[in-house]
């Protein structure tokens, strides 16, 4: 169940109600007339199964809350009451299947913003990352894709091709590129500390490596393995189920790719470079199409429910 909070202006507010009981799926309407002071109107609250929470949100908006008042929305983690139970039975498809498609704008637009903490995070998986592609450690292989904030950004990209969102393909793109470019600028400048030091060689990158080896030699299972993981994550996203996302960051070889390809370019093995740099782009291009194309699945099947 979702739990909504609205301040409507007061000549809306008949308006509102009317919405909301012609909602199949929402309960527990309060309407508390004057309580909101900035802005000043009538506050109204009420539940909504999350099936009917798309066209509720969607209603809302035709009528201008968004602009002439406030549209809130919580997740409800327990609610005891039989209406909500009927309400939740009679509203349409299965709540894990709903997609609340303001929700994932919102949740993407921020995800996918090129802050100092995003900049952080990829870096530092990179430079991990960098360490087990020279050790050949597979350990810090995964927990290097366990850190790494790409997916936010990639699931931008999908989201705002399918929401027709200009402004957050962009703030995703830039986020993805301006990102890899830092990490990898500055994963050089690590390699080249670390061989200083003497704890990178370039033996070491050079010599067998079966348990990394992979991030420089793309093939089809890479591709195949990035759709795969693009749907999952998409799926996860959009059924609030973030615990998948784990191990969609441990399934794809993004940041690996971005690393192997940082190390061996400073030591000139543009060989590996360009393996890597295949590596990353075939990835990365196969999450987008992967998630796309979910989100486009979703939305027909879930139109067509309805």
């Amino acid at each position: 169940m979702l739990h909504l909070r609205l301040i409507t202006p007061a000549e809306r507010t008949d308006d509102v109600v009317r919405l909301i009981e012609g909602t199949v799926g929402a309960t527990h309407l309060v309407v508390l007339p004057r309580a909101a002071r900035n802005p000043a109107g009538d506050v109204v609250l009420c539940d909504v199964a999350r099936e009917a929470g798309d066209e509720l949100l969607s209603g809302l908006q035709k009528l201008g809350l968004e602009e002439t008042g406030s549209i809130a929305v919580e997740n409800i983690d327990l609610s005891l009451s039989l209406r909500a139970d009927k309400a939740e039975a009679e509203a349409p498809g299965e709540g894990a299947d709903a997609v609340l498609w303001e929700h994932l704008t919102d949740a993407t637009h921020e995800e996918s913003t090129l802050s100092v903490t995003y900049l952080a995070f990829i870096t530092l998986a990179t430079m991990i990352a960098a360490c087990g592609v020279v050790l050949d450690n597979a350990v810090l292989i995964v927990g290097a894709m366990a850190v790494g904030p790409e997916f936010g950004p990639l699931a931008g990209v999908c989201t705002a091709i399918v929401q027709r969102a200009s402004r957050l393909a962009v703030r995703s793109l830039i986020a993805l590129l301006v990102g890899f470019a830092v990490a990898m600028a500055v994963t050089v400048g690590f390699s080249l500390f670390m061989d200083a030091v003497g704890l990178f060689t370039v033996t070491k990158l050079d010599g067998a490596r079966p348990q990394t080896g992979f991030v420089y030699a793309p093939d089809w299972f890479s591709f195949v393995v990035a759709v795969l993981a693009g749907v999952a994550g998409t799926l996860s996203l959009t059924s609030a189920k973030s615990g998948a996302l784990v191990g969609v960051a441990i399934s794809v070889t993004t940041v690996p790719a971005a690393a192997n390809a940082a190390v061996a370019l400073s030591y000139g093995d543009m060989g590996q470079t360009w393996g890597s740099a295949k590596q990353l782009l075939l990835n990365l291009l196969g999450i987008m199409l992967a998630g796309t194309l979910t989100l486009l699945t979703q939305k027909w099947a879930w139109s067509k429910r309805r």
